[in-house]
């Protein structure tokens, strides 16, 4: 049995041709028009999500077919996207980029095929005409099943797009969507990690209307819903090992949407959150300096029984009370270390509810703010939490950039030794002690390293790792932390 998702896909010949810029704009245009929305990311960048969020209010999600089974996207597409009108998907660098620059598993084109979903190619027509087309023929004639059924020509001049269009439907028989001109006023800021976040740009607001004007003009938006609408129904198999290891038995996904929990599921033979007796409540870093989060992991928290606390390690002088776990997630501690280190009181805390016991998450930006210092681009170390010897500091290049598998050298915290989660690695600064609790191997690749920090109630690192890569990982923290929500009660009775 199958689920109605009307759904589309806008994807690009590459990295920097307005795909982010396109999308936005269409989000504004479709809520303009009332359409109720969801989006999607495909791969593991987590800025645009937020910023599909921040700057629209439309739930956001990422799609990754490296982190998750072809099944697990599926039923997590279903999941997401559940009351909305249209489903839209921001492709990944070119659309058939994937897997160490030579494969196309977990591309763009990879996720349209395996969930069905029709696609809208962004092209970007800076200093060409006919050769648009040439350009165009390429993407049609890679792949047979390309999913690829209309085009969107973006900075393109208006008196060209008349000619370019015919030449286009004639010469390839595919349809033109519409075209955006040059727009240098409604630019996307970009950073090292990307876009700078939506509550950096004060005039974000007039930059998507003007899009969404824009595109209600040269843009046949009723077009694409109509084709979101013809996409056909999506249906799933079986789950995924929990494990991390190989495909399993776990019987199949019920044929309605639904509680993950509700499925005979991979939590399968482990506690269900009515069995927790003990609160467990987990602190969550959000905010400028700590802001890189998968939606997706703090919600299955949220399902096995755990409530999420936000906090800022920048604003807020004490951590939260009544916490029996804790995640610090990435983001850009690099840009505010002078502060970080003058909130004393924080660091303090921090340090002792860990060497106390609090079972924490520490990834990237989280990892570099528990180091004893942190060197900025000033050239100044910076005291932060002091609960990892060593210095994090800056590079003058990417660092061990993509995806990742992580192998567990021994029991820690989210993995028995020998189990899996998978990941990616994306940052400018390294560590003089990185850890070794986890092997760390590039797909398709020889390139592999030991790194982690996996010692009693800490997981630190740079990875970012995705709990439904091998969930087992997040019912073994909310176990961990549940305990640690017993021992204080029970010093509270003792007491």
């Amino acid at each position: 049995m199958g689920i109605e998702i009307p759904r589309i896909m806008i994807a690009a010949a590459g990295s920097g041709s307005g795909k982010t810029t396109v999308v936005c704009g269409l989000l504004q245009a479709f809520l303009n028009r009332g359409v109720s929305l969801a989006s999607f990311k495909c791969g593991p960048d987590y800025i645009d999500p937020m910023f599909h969020t921040e700057a629209l209010g439309v739930k956001s999600r990422n799609l990754d077919l490296f982190f998750c089974h072809e099944e697990m996207v599926k039923y997590l597409l279903c999941k997401n996207a559940e009351g909305a009108d249209l489903a839209l998907m921001e492709g990944v660098m070119g659309y058939y980029d994937g897997l160490a620059g030579k494969s196309t598993d977990a591309s763009s084109y990879d996720l349209a095929v395996k969930t069905g979903t029709p696609v809208t190619l962004i092209v970007d027509c800076k200093g060409m005409s006919v050769s648009i087309a040439a350009l165009i023929k390429g993407f049609l004639e890679f792949r047979q099943n390309h999913q690829i059924k209309g085009v969107v020509l973006n900075r393109l001049a208006p008196m060209l797009y008349g000619d370019v269009k015919e030449i286009i439907e004639k010469e390839l028989g595919i349809e033109v969507f519409g075209y955006l001109p040059v727009m240098t006023d409604c630019s996307l800021e970009s950073r090292h990690l990307g876009l700078v976040t939506a509550k950096e740009i004060g005039n974000l607001k007039e930059i998507l209307s003007r899009l969404a004007e824009q595109m209600e003009q040269t843009i046949n938006l009723d077009r694409i819903l109509t084709l979101a609408r013809e996409a056909p129904q999506i249906s799933w198999k079986e789950l995924p090992d929990s494990r991390g290891v190989s495909p399993a038995n776990w019987g199949a996904y019920p044929a309605s949407r639904g509680d993950i929990l509700a499925r005979q599921s991979p939590f399968a033979g482990l506690e269900a959150p009515s069995m927790i007796e003990a609160s467990v409540r987990i602190a969550v870093a959000q905010d400028k300096a700590f802001c890189f989060y998968y939606q997706d992991n703090l919600e299955l928290l949220q399902e096995l029984g755990a409530e999420i606390v936000p906090f800022s390690p920048l604003e807020d002088p004490r951590l939260p009370q009544g916490i029996s776990g804790l995640i610090l997630g990435g983001g850009y501690p690099e840009l505010y270390l002078e502060k970080l280190s003058c909130n004393k009181s924080m660091l303090a805390d921090i340090k002792e509810a860990i060497g106390n016991g609090l079972p924490c998450i520490a990834e990237c930006g989280g990892f570099m703010y528990l180091h004893e210092m942190v060197k900025g681009t000033d050239g100044n170390s910076y005291p932060l939490a002091g609960v990892i010897a060593g210095e994090s500091y800056p590079t003058e290049k990417l660092t061990r950039f993509g995806y990742i598998t992580l192998t567990a050298a021994e029991d820690n915290l989210l993995c028995i030794k020998g189990r899996q989660i998978r990941g990616h690695e994306f940052h400018y600064w390294d560590s003089t002690n990185t850890g070794a609790g986890m092997h760390a191997e590039k797909p398709l690749r020889k390139t592999a390293w030991d790194c982690v920090i996996t010692e009693g109630n800490l997981w630190a690192g740079y990875p970012h790792i995705h709990f439904y890569s091998n969930p087992e990982a997040a019912v073994r923290f909310i176990k961990a932390s549940r305990d640690t929500s017993l021992k204080q009660w029970d010093r509270v009775l003792k007491d």
